[in-house]
């Protein structure tokens, strides 16, 4: 019988990141379940691929999970169940009971996940523990005509509830708005309200600065809620088009002990268990690093801490697998991740970034999620490159409307 078999929910970059930490840190292939083969895990040679159509839903998510439990708990000790997207987050937490029967299941309890994913509840959070964030304010469907910010404009808008915001469909659809003006404010909620989404708006004073003002962090909390692992990265550019506005197109790891001090303080109080990936952004008029929320799980882009030496698998591994409680690991490493070409980051980052990146490829400090030498057949080549070779279009045509809030 094999010792234990990571099994991932989703089909993508994210499960595709999880999949090569696994592989490269103990050449363990990952069994990836999804509703439809992306590109992303296609053809690999580092993880086996199931499609069960509607995988996403209640009605399928839990009968078909427990019986692909049944069947690999006869061949493993363990099963390690990973999360790659919002909506498996959401359903494993839901089911986390029911899954333990089979499933090492690495999450928090639904009561703190629901307070943590909605961004209203989050910012009462952050006053809570003193962590800092955007000035904010809530809109209702109730309250839309009666709205007075405390604020200037610009503002940025953003749904309050990210998963419900998903299931939403209208014309002009962005994951985060900016309103230069009130007539422009107006127009993107009544447009929201519009469409199925029918619960709160956040509206936040806009943060100025670049792509180079954004930051993420990455961290792992044991089975106890204390932090093994924290991954600061610098997101030196971002995705410009209208569906992938807020996800990362290049990082640079990097540093920042009070922010590493400030986070595993709240995580720890909060006994945060599991993966977690915060956003946030340099606020140049104040000096601090304002949160823009958390991810109950690892992020698309999180593959970079992996570039950087954390690798994603080897903590979650020690803490369930090996039972071995290790030293935390703060890093410090400066490497590049990129989630576009060479040529891209070089042409549309600003100079010092530019320059940057640009050291960190000549060092060969730098690495791909989705480009690996040791999965690389003549399938993955064309298509990878096919993948990233669809980001020049891409930032012809909307680079110049940079500037758009994160979400």
């Amino acid at each position: 019988m094999e010792k234990f078999l990571p099994i991932l929910l989703g089909t993508d970059a994210n499960a595709y990141g999880m999949a090569r930490s696994f592989y490269e840190e103990y050449k363990v292939k990952a069994l990836s379940l999804g509703k439809m083969r992306l590109i992303e895990t296609r053809n690999s040679n580092i993880v086996d691929v199931q499609i069960y159509e509607e995988l996403d839903t209640k009605e399928v998510f839990l009968p078909t999970l427990l019986r692909i439990g049944k069947e690999y708990k006869e061949k493993y000790e363990k099963l390690l169940l990973i999360a790659c997207g919002d909506a498996y987050s959401e359903l494993v937490i839901h089911y986390k009971k029911e899954l333990q029967k089979y499933f090492i299941v690495p999450y928090i309890e639904q009561e703190m996940k629901e307070k943590l994913e909605n961004k209203k509840d989050f910012y009462e959070i952050c006053e809570k523990y003193n962590l800092d964030y955007p000035k904010t304010y809530i809109v209702t469907k109730e309250t839309k005509d009666k709205i007075k910010l405390p604020f200037p404009y610009p503002v940025a808008i953003k749904a309050s509830n990210s998963i419900e915001y998903v299931k939403a469909e209208f014309p002009h659809k962005k994951k985060g708005y900016k309103a230069e003006t009130e007539q422009e404010l107006k127009e993107i909620i009544e447009a929201i309200y519009a469409s199925s989404y029918q619960e709160e708006i956040i509206i936040q004073e806009f943060i100025p600065g670049d792509d180079n003002k954004m930051w993420v962090l990455n961290c792992y909390s044991n089975k106890h809620g204390k932090v093994k692992m924290m991954c600061l990265g610098n997101c030196i550019l971002e995705d410009y088009s209208p569906a992938g506005i807020g996800n990362y197109k290049a990082i640079i790891s990097g540093e920042n002990k009070k922010i590493y001090q400030k986070m595993q303080k709240f995580l720890e109080e909060i006994n945060y268990i599991g993966y977690s990936n915060f956003d946030m952004k340099y606020d140049e008029r104040d000096g601090k690093y304002k949160l823009f929320e958390i991810n109950i799980r690892q992020g698309r882009s999180s593959f970079f801490a992996t570039v950087a030496g954390c690798n994603l698998a080897r903590y979650i591994v020690e803490d369930y697998i090996l039972e071995e409680d290790k030293k935390t690991v703060y890093n410090k490493n400066q490497t590049l991740w990129l989630g576009t070409a060479k040529r891209i980051v070089k042409k549309y980052t600003d100079e010092k970034s530019k320059k940057q990146a640009t050291e960190l490829i000549k060092n060969k400090k730098y690495d791909y999620t989705l480009k690996n030498k040791k999965d690389n057949n003549l399938y993955r080549f064309i298509m990878i490159n096919r993948v990233y070779f669809k980001d020049f279009g891409i930032f012809r045509k909307y680079f110049h409307k940079r500037g758009i809030e994160h979400e």
